[in-house]
């Protein structure tokens, strides 16, 4: 719902966060010729104090950043007593859960992908129904930038440490992470997210990494996401051989792994199949 408190100004503001800077840029720029004043912010800590700062009328924000996730940050700036502000949840997953803690918020959502830009739209028309026309106006011109889903690796290992590592290092070259503590969980976030690449433990409680390969190339929606399995210790030929194994005419494990190769080299790896630049 409109912000029906909100202060009568020339041009309404709007703080923008995301860690990405191509977003920030494309959405800065679209918005500015839509007749908003710009602020942004690169993290969810920036934008909470930016935000509790300062006198926006609107906050556009990604669900994944550093410092505090957006939710988090909606979580703390949707007081009910403090000033009402608008706010636009930016995401790649389009996961039920996001979208209810959305609506539980009050807030619009937007799925980073082709409707990106339709939907920002649509929220904003709703929003300020004053400036309806120049967001129509600027929003029906043709852009040439995409805001794309960031590529994800979904992470499936009983050591939480390994996680928490490979989190920091792919935050670092734009890559969320998902993760999972055992095979099962982690085929359901697989079913689910469709992540771009998949990195297993060999060695797991209820199953390891072979039992979810199988159980992977078995199911429609995952049966070609790239498939890495790290171990403790060095694997045996035959073992290696075996994760390699085309499964029902569909790949096996790309890569076998030992964890203390987890590096550059397995960054160098994963850089493959998430396109993101070496630092």
């Amino acid at each position: 719902m409109p912000n029906t408190d909100r202060a009568t100004r020339l041009m309404p503001k709007m703080l923008i966060a995301d860690d990405d800077p191509l977003v920030v840029a494309a959405l800065a720029e679209r918005c500015s010729r839509m007749g908003f004043e710009i602020d942004t912010a690169t993290n969810g800590l920036q934008a909470m104090i930016k935000a509790s700062r300062g006198k926006f009328d609107i906050l556009v924000i990604d669900v994944n950043m550093p410092e505090a996730d957006g939710l988090t940050v909606c979580a703390h700036l949707l007081d009910p007593e403090k000033r009402p502000m608008d706010v636009i949840v930016v995401s790649g997953r389009r996961d039920l859960e996001t979208v209810e803690r959305c609506v539980s918020f009050g807030a619009f959502y937007a799925n980073k992908g082709p409707e990106f830009w339709g939907s920002l739209e649509s929220a904003l028309v709703a929003l300020f129904p004053e400036i309806a026309d120049e967001i129509r106006k600027v929003g029906g011109r043709s852009t040439r930038v995409e805001v794309k889903m960031r590529p994800r690796v979904l992470v499936v290992d009983d050591d939480p440490k390994f996680g928490t590592f490979l989190s920091t290092r792919l935050a670092k070259h734009g890559v969320d992470m998902l993760y999972a503590a055992d095979t099962m969980q982690g085929f359901k976030i697989a079913c689910k997210d469709k992540p771009s690449v998949i990195l297993a433990d060999y060695d797991m409680p209820n199953g390891g990494a072979q039992y979810l390969l199988a159980k992977l190339r078995t199911t429609p929606a995952t049966l070609n996401i790239p498939f890495i399995v790290v171990s403790e210790g060095q694997l045996d030929e035959t073992s290696s051989q075996v994760l390699r194994r085309e499964i029902c005419g569909h790949p096996g494990a790309v890569q076998v792994w030992r964890k203390s190769q987890q590096g550059d080299e397995l960054l160098a790896e994963l850089q493959k199949f998430c396109g993101f630049g070496q630092n």
